[in-house]
């Protein structure tokens, strides 16, 4: 015996599924086919950190990115991070490097930062020393 409850009122089985239940309307909203640029959502490229825009010219409204902390930062707005990644240095040379850069800013002496640069540029040095004793 077949009962009928409030999700079977039509006498389907509960995993009928219909396809045209939403489509009662035949009318789409004319936003929906307007473009990004009639809707004025396009927005033009700014940069995160003062790097150059693609027309080639510095952006005025340059936003600060809070994820990257003032004392990577150099006065023309240069990150210790993307001049590390621009010369392709290994690890352990731009981890020194970025020490280096931010040894005056981040500290009231440059001392310990200095000592971790050293202690990377020895870590590169012995890498560069094992590899050329494995040949």
């Amino acid at each position: 015996m077949f009962v009928k409850n409030k999700n079977t009122m039509s006498g389907k089985s509960k995993y009928y599924y219909d396809f045209d239940r939403n489509t009662t309307t035949t009318t789409i909203n004319p936003k929906m086919r307007m473009s990004k640029e009639e809707l004025g959502l396009e927005k033009k490229h700014e940069t995160l950190t003062g790097a150059l825009s693609p027309t080639g010219t510095r952006s005025n409204k340059s936003k600060k990115d809070n994820r990257v902390p003032y004392y990577y930062v150099g006065k023309n707005g240069y990150e210790a991070r993307k001049v590390c990644d621009n010369f392709d240095l290994p690890y352990h040379l731009a981890t020194a490097t970025t020490y280096i850069l931010r040894s005056y800013h981040k500290h009231d002496t440059p001392v310990d930062c200095l000592k971790k640069a050293i202690a990377h540029l020895e870590f590169e040095l012995e890498k560069i020393e094992d590899a050329k004793a494995n040949i």
